[in-house]
């Protein structure tokens, strides 16, 4: 359900009111993206004292079928923020009888989030230098979350998550004979969930705020789940998310043993290599099929943009991705 700003500007004063016991007056509301599973807007306010805010709303249009929803966002966010990791605090959460759909507001953090910059402008460099211990941490904090509060929130372990993005691959009728190697493999070689853990499921750069100084603030759990820990370090090394700087497995900046050590270090826990680069190949099978997904949700007349059919192009990309990482595995396992 996609709503306007004076929807917002009449709805959202009395109803933080009514939950924080304090008059909020709504001065600023900008709508900063409106994607199909999440419609974010801008808002600064006036409530005991000037608030710089971020409200994310469910769009109500179809998505990957892996998202549990915004109120799970928000629950898992404030849970994650209560194990130390650096998130936005949630101010409040709608659960979908408001008259602005289901979503929450929060807090706006300080820092930047765009790619390109945070790989190349030299005013990031110290927080280059020290990215593989602010982004263990805050794993080791995500991972470490009670999860009391969070009865419900879906479990997606390797073998679920496999079939299902099989699943979706095939609906879309493309016979792509990579895709069908990969997923034998990964269907064959999935790993069990033993002691399941709070998984943010897309961290990533471009998901993360970072200052000069370093991490300010893990963003999008929209993709959050209960799953096998070592999910969120191998799609951190996805190729896709080192956006060209292939030689840099972890997000263009760092090895991978640079982050395992700094993960080890943060969790007291050794990392089986093995484990996450199958989560690795299996980030890039499914980055793989998402790429399919967006450009099918432009084909069947879902979501009418150009950009989503565009990234229909990058299925190719991910079929020579796949292959790489599964020869890698091929010879870290010395399997066949």
């Amino acid at each position: 359900m996609a709503v306007s700003a004076e929807q917002i500007l009449a709805t959202l004063p009395a109803l933080l009111q009514q939950r924080l016991q304090q008059p909020c007056e709504v001065l600023v509301c900008r709508r900063l993206t409106a994607g199909a599973s999440a419609d974010t807007w801008w808002l600064e306010a006036n409530c005991d004292g000037p608030q710089q805010w971020i409200l994310r709303l469910d769009a109500g249009a179809e998505n990957l079928g892996m998202a549990p929803g915004k109120r799970w966002e928000a629950l898992a966010q404030q849970a994650a923020e209560e194990a130390d990791c650096p998130v936005a605090r949630v101010v409040t959460i709608l659960y979908g009888d408001e008259g602005l759909g289901e979503g929450y507001l929060m807090a706006a953090l300080p820092g930047e989030s765009l790619p390109p910059l945070l790989l190349k402008d030299d005013g990031y460099a110290d927080a280059r230098e020290r990215f593989c211990e602010d982004v263990a941490s805050a794993l080791a904090a995500i991972h470490r979350t009670p999860l009391d509060n969070l009865e419900g929130l879906p479990l997606q372990d390797a073998a679920f998550q496999v079939e299902m993005l099989y699943a979706m691959h095939l609906d879309y009728g493309e016979s792509l004979p990579v895709f069908s190697l990969v997923y034998g493999w990964l269907k064959k070689h999935a790993p069990q969930t033993r002691t399941p853990a709070l998984v943010h499921g897309d961290f990533r750069l471009g998901n993360f705020l970072i200052s000069e100084q370093g991490l300010s603030g893990v963003l999008d759990w929209e993709l959050t789940h209960l799953g096998d820990p070592m999910e969120d370090l191998g799609w951190l090394c996805v190729n896709a998310w080192r956006f060209g700087r292939r030689d840099n497995p972890v997000s263009g900046i760092a090895q991978r043993q640079q982050l395992y050590a700094a993960y080890e270090a943060a969790t007291g826990q050794a990392v089986d290599e093995a484990r996450v680069r199958y989560w690795e190949l299996l980030g890039t099978f499914k980055w793989g099929v998402i790429c399919q997904y967006q450009a099918y949700s432009y084909l069947r007349g879902h979501v009418p943009s150009l950009e989503r059919a565009a990234i229909g192009r990058r299925v190719a990309e991910t079929e020579y991705d796949m292959l790489v990482c599964l020869q890698e595995l091929l010879e870290l396992n010395h399997a066949d």
